[in-house]
């Protein structure tokens, strides 16, 4: 039998909304149906050819064996029966429903087999209700036996745990009654992130429930400081300060090729692309970047990123001359830094390094705050709303309602402003048009006039 993870291949979801992780699952779930109904077919013919008299059948969500069995009673004639071991219907489950088959074939052919508790359905021993805590392992493993092991399916893995972790709670027990519980006392922000890790928890370790949402969730009213142009550009001057204090306070001795050069690069790559701070990290393809080849100084985000590969444009070119984006030296200590493959923790502390130099250099604003400053930069300068969120890498929908909401007074009031100010120019230029289309007819006019003068004359 294959393995579960063999001829399993998804494409990149083209987004990061609900929407493209819902297409993205129903993708895996058809996928996943084939390979089973597949793997099903093979180990009904290997129980056929090998003359094992027990066969297999799927009723609700379960893999069941079948055989012609001594009645329970002990009295009377072998008749057809169903034996429900509780086994779940997936691809792992067919390699357990195949170990049974074969020791219950020859209990049958020994004529050994009785009905003891196992057979019966009956529970031994009651099975112990076990803690988040105690889950996350086996849930771990079984989650990567359906999916291939890249750096974004970690890292989603990764968000699911630590959303389990922090605000399910490693010690609530893993009951539909309890967790049920613990999600109508969480705050809305992360109520349905939880709900989603609970969820797909349950369905992977078929523990046979779900949690719902039970309640409205309100809009979220937490402000961003949004830095405009202006900001961005000023602040990318605190690395070079901060850089200066240092060497100052070790009188001279400090390395000035230190790490903050590399971090400075990653400032202006985040404010000129909108990049996400991992997009940076995961593969980055330097020589296209130097490439004279690309003359629409695109950066390439790999495929293994959140929302699988895309060429990033710029939004303000000037800042990749201004900011020295394609200085090799920048660039050597970040090949350096990923010359070899990075596992999914590497990465994740590099991108947590970004956020702490942002920190460090005293900055007012987060490495995403430069991502949300390039949606509403293009929006202001009139960018297609389709156009700006494919080159963030989203739906339409999250640039809308995810990225315009950080839209503030201020940039309203540009926006409007800008608006109206073309509006006037339009209109300007409108009478403009009118008042030289007339000052034409009277030209004409005076011209037919002196023309016919001159024939008069004549």
């Amino acid at each position: 039998m294959a393995s579960p993870g063999e001829k399993f291949s998804l494409p990149a979801t083209t987004d990061g909304s609900y929407i493209g992780r819902m297409k993205q699952k129903e993708a895996r779930e058809k996928i996943l149906s084939s390979q089973f109904h597949e793997e099903l077919e093979g180990l009904k013919s290997r129980l056929k050819q090998s003359k094992t008299k027990v066969g297999i059948k799927i009723s609700g969500g379960t893999i069941q064996l079948q055989a012609t069995l001594p009645p329970k009673s002990g009295n009377g004639k072998n008749k057809q029966a169903l034996i429900s071991l509780n086994i779940p219907a997936n691809l792992n489950g067919l390699k357990t429903a195949e170990e049974e088959a074969y020791e219950l074939g020859k209990l049958i052919a020994r004529k050994q087999f009785e009905w003891n508790d196992k057979y019966l359905g009956r529970k031994a021993v009651k099975q112990e209700i076990k803690t988040i805590g105690e889950l996350l392992e086996p849930f771990e493993k079984e989650y990567f036996k359906t999916r291939p092991q890249t750096l974004k399916s970690q890292n989603t893995f990764n968000n699911y745990k630590i959303y389990l972790r922090n605000y399910v709670g490693l010690q609530t027990l893993a009951t539909e009654q309890e967790l049920q519980y613990v999600i109508d006392t969480l705050p809305d922000w992360s109520i349905k992130i939880c709900i989603s890790a609970i969820n797909v928890l349950a369905e992977t370790l078929t523990l046979g429930f779900r949690v719902k949402l039970n309640r409205k969730i309100e809009k979220n009213k937490q402000t961003r400081n949004i830095p405009d142009d202006k900001l961005i550009e000023k602040s990318y001057n605190l690395f070079d300060q901060y850089a200066l204090k240092k060497r100052n306070h070790n009188l001279g001795c400090w390395n000035k090729d230190s790490n903050w050069l590399l971090y400075q690069w990653c400032y202006g790559m985040l404010a000129v692309f909108g990049l996400r701070p991992r997009e940076l990290f995961v593969n980055p393809d330097i020589d296209w970047w130097l490439s004279e080849e690309n003359i629409d100084l695109t950066w390439k985000v790999h495929k293994d990123c959140k929302t699988g590969e895309r060429q990033a444009l710029p939004l303000h070119k000037q800042w990749i001359e201004e900011f020295d984006l394609r200085n090799t030296k920048y660039l050597e200590m970040l090949k350096e830094m990923t010359s070899q493959e990075l596992s999914f923790q590497q990465i994740t502390n590099l991108t947590r390094s970004v956020s702490r130099w942002f920190r460090q250099v005293e900055m007012d604003f987060t490495p995403y705050d430069l991502r949300h400053a390039w949606a509403i930069r293009a929006h202001l300068l009139g960018i297609p709303i389709k156009a700006a969120a494919d080159n963030l890498g989203h739906t339409v929908q999250i640039h809308t309602e995810t990225y315009q909401r950080w839209f503030s007074l201020d940039n309203r009031k540009r926006a409007i402003n800008e608006a109206l100010n073309k509006k006037d120019e339009v209109e300007t230029l409108r009478d403009e048009v009118q008042r030289l289309k007339l000052e034409n007819e009277k030209l004409k006019i005076e011209l037919e006039r002196y023309r016919l003068g001159n024939s008069i004359k004549i």
